[in-house]
């Protein structure tokens, strides 16, 4: 079996994903996610102009041998970019691989771990009493876990929280849009969130915060012990990671649960933090950590050090990302959740998947493969669109992290 061809798929059902497909002389094809948001065509480019010259004719089955030539032949070693195109190839040579054996992805990796894969939703709202409403529609709906986002007095936008009622999507622009962002009023106000969310649903739900890297080691600390009477879930990305041992001063100072990764691309961006059990959680995704290959290194790491996994698994994760994702879960026996956002009508309509939810739980099914696929007619009437993620200022007009 070889590589005959392969194409990039870019799409935009409301948002831009980009889709890798490799087939086969065996007319067997694989697809794999490729997109990183607000810089697809960077991936793109890459795709095209670099990685897919070098994969035709080779074998689609040696899936090690070919992660270690787009990695360790590149020079350039590492990056969003080059990572994220290593991805989709990597996903779509195991989707294939799957398909091959006649069987669900996760069978390769080793069989599944656990009946079901537990999901956190996202809740949202400008005040805390939306908010409420937004957690308890979630519950509703079978969720035993819901991150809590809230817009905070005085700041006229916030992370998270969706303007005019619409579906919350960053990239809202095509030149980035820019925040306003104060860390005390952020500090004083989010612990009320949190009190009132334990007030009205109790001690059961698991309750998740992102924090979007925008605090200091300090400031992170003194969230996590305010924290501490609501045992959250987790704290996610508290800091900006580029110095990993930035988390010992907010290890030494609170017990509250910390999760980051979701920005990482390579085990180095990791490994110190794991190594030392500075957090609780890796957020690494498959799409933007060079694809299942990656991440069972990743979380055999992990493992090790009583580190469990998280995955991002937001509306970036195009639902063949999402696919992948949730095979991994299903493996990996060092899970501990898994980040969902339900993606649009259109967005599902374009993809074909496999995986289902019910009470708090997603499957990844058992279609051989990972059971997701793309319609390549309806994509074609779904051109790009530029769009950029935000940027965010203090009220002084320093440029802060977004």
């Amino acid at each position: 079996m070889k590589i005959v061809d392969a194409k990039v798929i870019v799409s935009c059902p409301g948002r831009n994903f980009v889709t890798l497909k490799l087939i086969t002389d065996e007319g067997v094809y694989g697809i794999g996610d490729g997109t990183l948001n607000g810089r697809e065509k960077s991936v793109v480019s890459y795709l095209e102009d670099y990685v897919i010259p070098c994969l035709i004719d080779k074998d689609p089955q040696r899936i090690e041998d070919i992660w270690q030539y787009l990695y360790r032949g590149a020079y350039w070693r590492g990056g969003p970019v080059t990572m994220t195109a290593i991805a989709a190839v990597d996903m779509a040579l195991w989707d294939i691989k799957a398909k091959v054996a006649g069987l669900p992805l996760y069978q390769l990796l080793g069989g599944r771990s656990r009946d079901g894969i537990m999901v956190y939703a996202h809740a949202t709202g400008e005040d805390i009493a939306a908010t409420l409403d937004e957690v308890a529609r979630y519950v509703a709906l079978g969720y035993k876990a819901v991150r809590v986002q809230c817009g905070i007095p005085g700041i006229a936008s916030t992370y998270g929280v969706p303007k005019d009622g619409k579906p919350y999507e960053p990239a809202d622009a095509a030149l980035p849009s820019e925040s306003v962002w104060s860390t005390e009023k952020y500090l004083n106000f989010v612990p009320r969130l949190f009190q009132a969310v334990r007030d009205r649903f109790g001690d059961e739900l698991h309750v998740l915060h992102d924090i979007h890297h925008r605090l200091t080691p300090i400031e992170a600390a003194r969230l996590g012990k305010d924290c501490e009477p609501y045992h959250l879930f987790w704290l996610e990305d508290a800091v900006p990671a580029e110095n990993q041992s930035s988390f010992r001063l907010i290890r030494q100072h609170t017990t509250t649960p910390l999760a980051v990764g979701e920005v990482f691309n390579r085990i180095y961006d990791c490994q110190q933090l794991i190594q030392e059990q500075l957090i609780d959680y890796i957020r690494c995704s498959v799409t933007h950590t060079g694809g299942i290959t990656h991440m069972r290194r990743i979380a055999d790491l992990a493992a090790l050090n009583h580190v469990r996994t998280g995955s991002h698994g937001a509306t970036d994760i195009s639902p063949v990302g999402m696919g992948a994702a949730l095979h991994f879960d299903y493996w990996v026996p060092n899970f501990g959740i898994q980040e969902h956002m339900a993606h649009n009508e259109q967005t599902m309509e374009l993809f074909s998947v496999d995986y289902s939810f019910k009470s708090g739980f997603f499957t990844p099914g058992d279609k051989p493969g990972h059971g997701v696929d793309i319609d390549e007619t309806l994509a074609a009437k779904l051109p790009y669109q530029r769009a950029c993620l935000p940027v965010n200022r203090l009220e002084d007009g320093t440029l802060w992290n977004w």
